[in-house]
């Protein structure tokens, strides 16, 4: 089994990594958060329907990386849940890839998989992941799992306030996130600009990094005259070009 309950519970949203980049700069980021030789990650696909080449992807990012990399597929399932929780448990990482976070969440609830990332949170097993495998953690976030960009109040709740990711790089993403938060229909939260990453340890920022230039995590709160307060937050670059 993984580790036992006290240790400091840590998620990690990220704007970038294999799904996206070629460099690995935030996969290695995210590794490096790990004490371990050889840490188990977990790569969770369920947000694209286990798409292969998904998986395929996460493969070939991590064999050659000082790790031991796994895949939880859920839309083939083989193992009974016994099984399952002694393999979710005994990860080091669990990384949540991108898609469609509403079919994400019902998935995991149907197999019982929330339970599953709420008793590995607790345990110390850090949880991350990029857009739908970022808004999953916490209790509510932006997405256009329906389509159009709306809100979905509806997550883990594991991370407090919402999440919105693609914040600067897809269009309509800012003003119609701070319109949902200034309007009270999204708690305030953390807006990921593409290429940032953000580390909570037991609810509190972290660590705060950016592979490429002018990359922000900012948090977003409603000023209480029909408007938002966006700030920044503090953070160091990371790269080989650095």
């Amino acid at each position: 089994m993984a580790r036992s309950a006290g240790c400091v519970r840590r998620i990690a949203l990220l704007g970038g990594g294999f799904s996206t980049d070629e460099d690995g700069v935030l996969d290695d980021w995210v590794l490096g958060q790990v004490d371990a030789e050889l840490p188990r990650v977990c790569f969770v696909p369920t947000a694209s329907g286990d798409a292969v080449a998904y998986v395929d992807r996460f493969h070939r990012a991590f064999r050659e990386r000082s790790c031991v990399p796994g895949v939880l597929p859920l839309f083939e399932r083989e193992s009974d849940d016994a099984a399952l929780r002694e393999f979710v448990l005994s990860q080091d990482v669990l990384y949540v890839g991108g898609g469609n976070t509403a079919n994400l969440l019902a998935v995991w609830r149907a197999h019982g998989v929330d339970r599953l990332m709420r008793e590995a949170y607790e345990r110390g097993v850090l949880l991350c992941g990029i857009s739908a495998g970022a808004n999953c953690w916490a209790e509510a976030s932006h997405t256009d799992s329906f389509g159009p960009l709306t809100h979905l109040p509806d997550g883990l709740g594991l991370l407090s306030g919402s999440v919105c990711p693609h914040y600067d790089s897809e269009p309509a993403r800012r003003a119609s996130y701070g319109a949902a938060v200034a309007g009270g229909v999204l708690p305030g939260g953390w807006a990921v600009q593409d290429g940032a990453g953000v580390l909570f340890a037991d609810g509190r920022v972290a660590d705060v990094v950016a592979r490429t230039e002018g990359a922000r995590v900012s948090r977003v709160e409603a000023d209480g005259h029909g408007g938002v307060t966006v700030r920044p937050l503090s953070g160091r670059r990371i790269g080989a070009d650095v």
